[in-house]
């Protein structure tokens, strides 16, 4: 089996495997082609590839020679119209939404992975890149929320008086928001949180901060974990908890999102021209509309002196860490398909294989993802 690793796009400072990643797929039997310069921005450099024993190619080699190509993002069309009938292609691909990524991969043949896909099941925590990712981006909302902020966010006593600590409010409390939570608190801020799920407020309360509960909620075990769409009764209690909460903070952190569906709205343009002047929003979840009704992905917007920056790929902005952490999970699902003599073997009795495929053979195979298209 030959394995190739592509340089992501401009913008994307993260690459799919680092050279330690390499050396274990080598003593697994495996060929590594990675494309020159793939991991410079997450700072590997061609030499470390090479010493663990991958071989440099340029882009169209890597693609044509590969029989599994790992990225990161969605392959570019140029690089569809390189690739051959059969070949396995890993990545993040959100087919759920990007459903015309789904079919260019279909109707090229292509057996495709997304593994924002995994199951969520306890034998694929280690495989679970929506998680690890979303570890990175709560750490780095935080900081960057502090950098924005022109407060202490610690309670400080000096001889020049008492500086309160700042007030955070961070809404979603999966792995993003967990992680803010746990930064926010370590930085010395006064926490507050809101989920819809009543399963995470023993996470929440452990990790120091104050649950804002909200009765009504529905629940769907079904959901793998995930929020799931609240009744126009249950919005309304929830808007003015979010409301009050929101208009005394000095921070707030957005990271919830619902699987395929556009992210909720949770702070309306109302609340946020109640909030404190220089107060920071972070929403994580630009990429699929933004819990603030002002975010702009990409963007920031100052509004009523509130900075509200819409941002979904902070583990770009720590490339390395990030990096290694998504190279980990795509080993340990890997691991799963490679056999003793190094070649790949599709097994779709494995639930987490089989649930992460996308296409195989011109066929959608994810349940959720035919759903989607047939939407």
């Amino acid at each position: 089996m030959t394995l190739g690793i592509l340089k992501e796009p401009a913008g994307e400072n993260r690459v799919a495997l680092l050279p330690e990643g390499v050396a274990q797929f080598v003593k697994l039997g495996a060929s590594v082609l990675v494309e020159t310069d793939a991991g410079l921005n997450a700072r590997a450099r061609n030499g470390a590839y090479e010493d663990m024993g991958a071989t440099l190619k340029d882009r169209k080699t890597v693609i044509q020679a590969s029989d599994v190509l790992v990225m990161i993002n969605g392959p570019a069309d140029a690089d569809l119209d390189l690739m051959k009938e059969g070949q396995v292609v890993l990545g993040m691909f959100n087919p759920l939404i990007d459903t015309a990524l789904v079919k260019k991969m279909q109707s090229r043949g292509l057996t495709t992975f997304s593994l924002d896909t995994i199951p969520r099941i306890t034998r694929a925590q280690s495989m679970d890149v929506l998680s690890s990712m979303a570890t990175v981006a709560g750490y780095k909302a935080v900081i960057d929320a502090a950098h924005n902020l022109p407060y202490f966010f610690p309670m400080l006593m000096t001889a020049a008086g008492t500086i309160k600590p700042a007030r955070v409010l961070v809404l979603g409390a999966g792995v993003a928001g967990l992680q803010a939570i746990a930064t926010a608190r370590k930085l010395g801020a006064i926490v507050n949180a809101f989920d819809v799920r009543s399963a995470v407020k023993e996470q929440v309360m452990s990790l120091g901060a104050k649950f804002v509960e909200v009765e009504g909620a529905m629940e769907d075990a079904a959901a793998g974990g995930y929020a799931v769409e609240q009744t126009d009764e249950f919005r309304k209690k929830q808007a003015q908890a979010i409301h009050d909460r929101a208009i005394e903070s000095d921070v707030v952190i957005a990271t919830a999102q619902i699987p395929g569906r556009r992210a909720p709205i949770l702070l309306l343009k109302e609340t946020v021209e109640m909030m404190h002047p220089a107060s920071v929003i972070i929403d994580l979840a630009a990429s699929t509309g933004g819990n603030c009704e002002l975010t702009r992905d990409n963007e920031v917007v100052v509004h009523n002196q509130v900075r509200i920056i819409g941002k979904s790929n902070y583990p770009s902005d720590m490339p390395s860490d990030a990096s290694k952490m998504y190279g980990n999970n795509v080993i340990n699902f890997m691991k799963l398909m490679i056999d003793k003599e190094g070649n790949f073997s599709l097994n779709f009795g494995d639930e987490i294989v089989k649930g992460t495929c996308t296409v195989h053979q011109r066929e959608v195979i994810n349940e959720r993802v035919k759903a989607a298209l047939n939407a």
